[in-house]
């Protein structure tokens, strides 16, 4: 009986970093933000018609800045007024073509509601300094720290040059 406890409580326990999640990058390939072990992460919920799309921008500029420290990884999202409806391959080729983003993306997925994709259900609840809930727009960031662990969380006006952000670089 005690082993039975112990094996559904390791199943069922809330993950501790975001190392282990498994992910689809935009290309429809495995990977996992473990690789990037070391280094910062910064996750961001993206969006191709959006306002804050100019922020693409940004991010590579942070990507490019910081490449020895941080990596930047979108998370296309259509979980707002409906501003992300194409494909993964429409998407690459938008970011591409638009802002010549290099830095990594995920195929598409939901950050809130009933289909939330777990990565973002464990960043909307973890622990941070900042606040903890539901996403509430595009282009909201989570600072991850070299451990996988949640630092930091900003809205989406917050942009990704901004010193609210590079002071933890």
């Amino acid at each position: 009986m005690k082993i039975l406890v112990v094996f559904l409580a390791l199943l069922f326990a809330a993950p501790s970093s975001v190392y282990e999640f498994k992910l689809k990058s935009i290309d429809g390939k495995d990977f996992s933000l473990k690789k990037y072990k070391g280094k910062k992460v910064l996750i961001v919920n993206t969006a191709s018609k959006c306002g804050y799309t100019p922020q693409y921008t940004e991010l590579q500029k942070l990507s490019d800045t910081y490449k020895d420290k941080l990596v930047v990884v979108g998370f296309p999202a259509n979980n707002f007024g409906g501003q992300e409806p194409g494909t993964n391959e429409d998407i690459k080729t938008f970011c591409h073509d638009n802002f010549n983003v290099t830095f990594p993306m995920s195929g598409k997925v939901s950050v809130k509601g009933l289909d939330i994709d777990p990565l973002f259900q464990y960043l909307t609840t973890a622990e941070n300094p900042d606040f903890t809930g539901e996403i509430k727009w595009n282009f909201e960031k989570f600072l991850i720290d070299e451990n996988g662990k949640l630092i930091h969380r900003f809205r989406s006006k917050v942009t990704p040059m901004s010193a609210e952000i590079t002071k933890y670089l």
